[in-house]
């Protein structure tokens, strides 16, 4: 019986090695290769690297695009993430009200992140362009009103960055809020109902405490997807104007790819797994205990 039961398990288990060649190849043995080139002189060229300890850090620390990319990555993340989640609830809730054109209204706000990003980026650049021949400001001038800078200053950049991200997504996120108000169980409704409660305190007392895993999930979604972000913004601003709306990843790639410094670019993507992975699990730790709390 052990053999047997030995064998069912192997039969199983041996479907996860692709998978599993797959995630060492693609993820694990870059990451230490990452780390490992943070630490050294390496040129992108030469096989010879020289041991030049926390050089590469250091270097991240007093370039002032490197800081500055930082910021813009973090200061994205958070305000996407709390914008979506606070207007994804109250979509789904609508969503899920049972309408003749109920399809049809939730493929109209579902349609936008299905579209590229990077391609949504340059529509959105050429309708929020400082230009007089901008969409918006072509439009805005049919009124004697304008041109404006949407995106020529460098706030001006980052809000509509901001905005165009949470159109973009906020659909998508409202989806997966669906999906945890549809499993919801009716009865419970009906109880609150019975013992008079209003919508507004079955929405607190009801929906809020039944939709906290997908909060959790939806949260660290957006926490992932922010911190990683680069086509959007890139397509948008070209991070400009000037650096000011450079992300991590795209210093990244111009300081490694076009500028082949490659020391300072492993060390700030180091550092930036080291940020990423300290988030995510205070994130999670924090929104496991509010789910319980809620439950």
């Amino acid at each position: 019986m052990k053999k047997r039961k030995l064998k069912q398990t192997l039969q199983y288990e041996i479907f996860l090695i692709p998978a599993f060649i797959a995630f060492t190849t693609f993820t694990i043995i870059p990451l230490i290769k990452t780390i490992m080139y943070s630490v050294t002189d390496f040129d992108g060229v030469r096989h010879e690297m020289n041991f030049v300890g926390l050089k590469n850090f250091i270097t991240v620390f007093q370039d002032e695009v490197m800081r500055h990319s930082l910021f813009n990555t973090i200061f994205y993340t958070f305000c996407t993430m709390v914008l979506i989640n606070l207007l994804a609830i109250p979509l789904a809730v609508f969503l899920d009200k049972k309408t003749k054109i109920k399809s049809l209204e939730r493929a109209v706000f579902f349609f936008p992140s299905i579209v590229s990003a990077l391609l949504l980026g340059y529509v959105w650049g050429y309708i929020l362009s400082p230009m007089q021949t901008g969409a918006l400001n072509s439009l805005l001038s049919i009124f004697d009103v304008g041109p404006f800078g949407f995106t020529a200053t460098e706030w001006g950049a980052k809000i509509s960055i901001i905005l165009v991200a949470v159109w973009t997504s906020t659909g998508w996120y409202a989806t997966i809020y669906l999906a945890y108000l549809q499993a919801i169980p009716s009865e419970y409704y009906e109880a609150a109902a019975i013992d008079g409660a209003s919508k507004w305190q079955q929405f607190k007392s009801v929906t809020l405490p039944m939709l906290a895993p997908g909060l959790t999930v939806n949260t660290l979604l957006l926490l992932t997807n922010g911190l990683k972000v680069y086509d959007l913004p890139y397509a948008l601003t070209k991070g400009g104007p000037g650096y000011s709306n450079y992300t991590v990843t795209q210093v990244i790639i111009q300081r490694g790819l076009s500028e082949k410094q490659y020391g300072p670019s492993t060390a700030l993507a180091t550092i930036f797994i080291i940020i990423v992975a300290v988030i995510a699990t205070v994130q999670y730790m924090t929104m496991r205990k509010r789910e319980e709390d809620l439950s």
